[in-house]
C-alpha cells in the first residue's frame, strides 16, 4: 500500500506541464525530508459514493446506481455543461427537468457516457445519487528539491482515489507547511501512521503533476539549502543507507536502513533502533522520505510491507527525475 496519509475534502482548480531540462546522471538536488500538507483538486468531480434518495412517495431509488456509474469515476460533464468544480455541477443539476441527461465521466483514463433519469427528492430537488468531492488533502514527505528549477518531487507515487486505487487526474493543488502530532505505529497486519496538521494560508509550492513515480510541483522553499548528487541508474548498491524522516513536530532526522535493488524497485530494511521504536519501521506519511547512500540521493521510500512494518519498498531517484520532466515551464511559488 501506498503511504501517503490522506483525508478527504472539498476543494477547486488550476494548471497542466511542459517539460524540465535536469539530466537524472547530472543533477545536484537537495535531499527534504520534510512532512507537508498536500491539498489537490481532481479535473471534474470524483464520485465518493453513490446514495439512494428518497422521494416524497417515500421510495428509496438511485439512478446512478442503476445506470452503472462507480465510487471512483469522474464526472467531467453533465448534460451540456462541462464540469470542473463542485460549483459547475451545483450548476448544471439545478437545469435539470427531471428528464433523462447525459452524463460522461472519466475511469481508468477512458471517457464513457451514461443516461441517467434524475429522482425528484422529498425536498423538491432533482437528484442523481451521487456523493461527490472535487480534492483530496493529507500529508506526505518532500523527497528533493532541485535548485537549478525551482521544482520538488514528492511521495514517490500516486495520489490514488482511496475507492477504486485509480490514478486521479488533477487540475492543480498545493503543499503547506505541517507539523506531526503523533504516531500510530506500524505492526505485523496493520500499517501504522503518522497524525499530522496543516494549514493551507502557509503555503510552500504548487502540485503540478501527479504521476506513478510520484507528485511534482514548484516551490522556492528549501532554495539555499546543501545540494547533493543524485545517482545515476547503475550507482545503487545493495547495502547500508540511510532515510531522513520527520516523525515528530518538524524535526527531520536520520535513521538507518539497508537497501537492496529488487528490479525497478528498492527493497527497503529499517534498522534503526529508534526509528524502530518510535514508529515500528515505515509508516503512512512516510511516502517520498529520501534514501542517502555514500554521499548520494539514491532514491525515496514508497510502500511499506503490512505483514512487516520494519521493510518496504522505495522509487530510485533517476525514476523520479524521468517523470519531474513535465514540470518545467510552471512559474515557482
Amino acid at each position: 500500500m501506498g503511504i501517503l496519509k490522506t483525508t478527504a475534502r472539498l476543494v477547486p482548480a488550476i494548471a497542466a506541464a511542459a517539460a524540465l531540462t535536469i539530466g537524472a546522471a547530472a543533477a545536484e538536488l537537495v535531499p527534504v525530508g520534510e512532512t507537508v500538507g498536500i491539498e489537490v483538486q481532481t479535473d471534474g468531480m470524483l464520485v465518493a459514493g453513490l446514495t439512494a434518495v428518497e422521494t416524497a412517495e417515500g421510495d428509496e431509488l438511485c439512478p446512478a446506481a442503476d445506470c452503472g456509474i462507480e465510487p471512483g469515476d469522474i464526472i467531467v460533464r453533465l448534460g451540456e455543461r462541462e464540469v470542473h468544480t463542485s460549483a459547475d455541477f451545483e450548476e448544471a443539476v439545478a437545469a435539470l427537468d427531471g428528464g433523462d441527461v447525459t452524463l460522461t465521466l472519466e475511469r481508468c483514463g477512458n471517457l464513457i457516457q451514461y443516461t441517467l433519469t434524475p429522482v425528484r427528492a422529498a425536498s423538491g430537488e432533482w437528484r442523481l445519487g451521487l456523493l461527490l468531492r472535487d480534492g483530496m488533502a493529507g500529508i506526505g514527505t518532500v523527497t528533493y528539491y532541485d535548485p537549478a528549477t525551482g521544482s520538488y518531487g514528492a511521495l514517490g507515487h500516486s495520489i490514488n482515489d482511496p475507492a477504486s486505487g485509480s490514478v486521479l487526474s488533477l487540475s492543480g493543488g498545493i503543499i503547506t507547511e505541517a507539523q506531526v502530532a503523533d504516531v500510530l505505529p506500524g505492526k505485523a497486519g496493520q500499517a501504522g501512521e503518522l497524525h499530522g496538521v496543516f494549514d493551507t494560508n502557509v503555503q510552500l509550492g504548487s502540485v503540478l503533476l501527479n504521476t506513478a513515480q510520484g507528485i511534482f510541483g514548484r516551490t522556492n522553499a528549501w532554495a539555499g539549502r546543501e545540494a547533493i548528487p543524485a545517482a545515476a541508474e547503475g550507482e545503487i548498491a545493495d547495502g547500508p543507507a540511510v532515510i531522513l524522516a520527520n516523525i515528530s513536530g518538524d524535526e527531520v532526522c536520520e535513521y538507518a536502513v539497508n537497501i537492496s535493488k529488487s528490479g525497478e524497485r528498492l527493497l527497503v530494511t529499517v534498522t534503526d533502533d529508534a526509528l524502530l521504536s518510535a514508529t515500528g519501521g515505515i509508516v503512512q506519511g512516510m511516502s517520498g522520505c529520501p534514501i542517502i547512500q555514500n554521499g548520494k540521493l539514491v532514491g525515496a521510500v514508497t510502500h511499506v510491507l503490512v505483514n512487516d512494518p520494519a521493510r518496504g519498498y522505495g522509487i530510485p531517484i533517476y525514476s523520479m527525475l524521468e517523470a519531474a520532466e513535465a514540470v518545467a515551464g510552471q512559474p515557482a511559488a
